[in-house]
């Protein structure tokens, strides 16, 4: 049945290449996995912690872009560009095949870490799906509701899909990550304690953010006509970026630069990926081209395991070994 449910997957990664459009960098891409339809039930509501609607009176005034406000000890929802204003070279008006409407905002969702634990850090969340759905059941919510118990702050980013291409996306979480950083203080965190982790397509948007939208680089560049606002002059790097069955690349198409990947001065990669993935060998190639390139790479292969662990299981379990990883580099950074 694995085996089964991985096929099916593949499929579905190899069926994204092929409808995906637009442009792409060196980094990014797209990939497979699952995501509930719109409304099903977060499994973290109501699991110990208390939840907050957005409110327009929690708004603070960044150089003329409302934002809202962190609540920390509460789950919360935060629009990450001001309604009308994200950068987007292309928009959509039918909502035809794809799984967002065409108002959809991209936003991400806050899980706070358990109170009763020392705070070690912030972890943004993105599934995968193939750049055509959010597979936020199978992957982000479960692991959110285990990293926060170790001790993180975790961030659900909830990025564009298509028809938008990875580029978008990636800006998406690079606003993510330069919200939580601009507000680390609110958090209990160090600003410099950031680090992503993408589930196959959302590893991709991951490595095409670290490589190409980190730092200060403007949304401009792919929208001359955004207008920047102070936020945009926050970076946007991480502490380390956590590939679970992905890879920097593009959708079902690995790297193998090793130039590109030194140029780019990489934060420490993590991968976990299971010998039965069809894409299990390329994970390979894209983690030794990454160490080649000097990067410090954390590497956990689990046999017989398909794509789409997720959060993972007792042949599986990464997330100890990622909390150990993270938590090794968040103490020295």
């Amino acid at each position: 049945m694995k085996r089964f449910v991985s096929i099916c997957l593949s499929l579905l990664f190899v069926c994204g290449l092929t409808a995906c459009s637009g442009s792409q960098r060196e980094s990014g891409s797209q990939d497979l996995q699952e995501q509930a339809p719109t409304g099903m039930e977060n499994p973290l509501s109501g699991v110990g912690h208390e939840e907050t609607e957005v409110r327009s009176d929690s708004e603070k005034n960044i150089a003329g872009f409302h934002m809202e406000v962190p609540t920390p000890g509460a789950e919360q929802v935060i629009y990450l560009w001001e309604e009308g204003k994200m950068p987007a070279p292309r928009t959509y008006s039918e909502s035809a095949d794809y799984f967002d409407p065409p108002d959809f905002r991209p936003s991400m969702e806050y899980y706070p870490a358990n109170p009763e634990v020392p705070v070690k850090g912030a972890v943004m969340l993105c599934a995968g799906g193939a750049f055509m759905f959010r597979g936020n059941q199978g992957d982000t919510y479960p692991t959110a509701e285990k990293l926060t118990k170790l001790g993180y702050q975790c961030f659900v980013v909830q990025y564009r899909l298509r028809p938008y291409t990875q580029e978008e996306g990636a800006l998406d979480l690079a606003r993510a990550v330069r919200y939580v950083r601009y507000y680390a203080e609110e958090y209990g965190i160090d600003e410099k304690d950031i680090a992503v982790v993408g589930y196959s397509a959302g590893g991709i948007l991951c490595g095409e953010q670290v490589l190409n939208w980190k730092g200060t680089v403007s949304p401009t560049l792919l929208d001359e006509n955004y207008v920047p606002d102070s936020l945009d002059s926050v970076s946007a790097d991480s502490a380390a970026i956590g590939h679970i069955y992905s890879f920097y690349g593009r959708l079902s198409v690995g790297s193998t630069d090793v130039e590109k990947f030194r140029s780019s001065s990489l934060p420490p990669t993590f991968y976990a990926y299971g010998t039965e993935d069809p894409f299990y060998r390329q994970f390979m190639a894209n983690a030794d081209a990454v160490r080649e390139a000097g990067v410090s790479v954390e590497e956990h292969c689990y046999d017989g395991q398909p794509h789409g662990f997720g959060a993972g299981n007792a042949d599986s379990d990464w997330v100890p070994e990622f909390d150990r990883w993270l938590t090794d580099i968040y103490e020295n950074n």
